[in-house]
């Protein structure tokens, strides 16, 4: 059944808003609601967000949960940050994947009024003022065009929730087609599935040699692709195998004919991905 995913700065409102889509929902539907997100997990905002590793694996495991709790008949719920469009991207991939309709709402505020907002919490419940300029810094907005942003419900501080409009986005729209997934001659192919694998394995490969020479903030060419790879970070050959096994089941799903654009999907993937 649905995804929800609430997206905003830090002490934007998202948990209120995630609350009372919960009540309007169990209210007029008949369908559980799981709320998903960084309480539940029991995460220490300022000691999670301080580290990059530790930020990484909150986010794996809050899409673990929530593939968990994805099913016919249940709503789910993701309350928590989803300021990194590669992460919203993964959800989305997701939720093609079990073929069910997903929406985010945006909670948008200036960093002025969220920053007052941290400030009116109990000290315990306070983020740092370091880490929340930091997270407000690193927010990428929502952007309507992406197919991982929409449908998209930007909801301003005195604005009512659209319920029929955001409960008409979920159970009135198709899901995402695994496009056709069980038709494409590609997919049956085998020299799609040479060309897939050899050319991620070999974008992987120049990825890991560039790495040896370069620094953070280069920009790494890949045999094939147009598009470069921005390294931001060193990125080990374990994060790398993933992610293009990660690629390999998509591009499976959702196979092109034009098997020339594999190397540059695989960049733009990545650059998702990594950022």
């Amino acid at each position: 059944m649905p995804l929800i995913v609430m997206c905003g700065y830090p002490c934007s409102g998202k948990t209120r808003r995630a609350e009372e889509l919960k009540v309007y929902l169990e209210e007029n539907t008949e369908r559980k609601v799981h709320v998903v997100g960084d309480e539940a997990l029991g995460v220490e905002k300022n000691t999670v967000y301080a580290d990059s590793q530790k930020e990484k694996n909150v986010r794996a495991a809050l899409k673990a949960e929530v593939e968990r709790k994805v099913n016919k008949d249940d709503i789910v719920i993701l309350d928590s940050l989803n300021y990194i469009k590669g992460y919203r991207y993964e959800l989305f991939c997701l939720i093609k994947h079990t073929q069910t309709p997903h929406c985010l709402v945006y909670c948008l505020t200036s960093d002025q009024v969220s920053s007052r907002w941290n400030t009116d919490r109990d000290a315990a419940e306070q983020y740092t003022q370091e880490i929340f300029d930091a997270l407000v810094l690193r927010f990428e907005a929502p952007d309507s065009r992406n197919r991982w942003d929409s449908p998209l419900f930007t909801i301003l501080q005195d604005d009512t929730l659209p319920f029929d409009a955001i409960s008409d986005a979920l159970f009135k729209r198709k899901a995402p087609p695994p496009n056709q997934s069980t038709q494409s001659q590609p997919l049956s192919s085998a020299n799609f599935l040479y060309e897939l694998d050899k050319i991620t394995q070999d974008v992987l490969m120049a990825i890991f040699n560039a790495q040896k020479t370069s620094v953070p903030g280069d920009l790494v060419s890949v045999p094939g692709a147009t598009e470069k790879i921005e390294l931001t970070r060193s990125i080990n050959m374990a994060e790398l195998r993933k992610l293009r096994r990660q690629f390999i089941s998509y591009t499976k799903m959702h196979p092109t004919e034009n098997t020339g654009q594999l190397a540059n999907m695989f960049v733009q993937y990545l650059n998702k991905s990594l950022h």
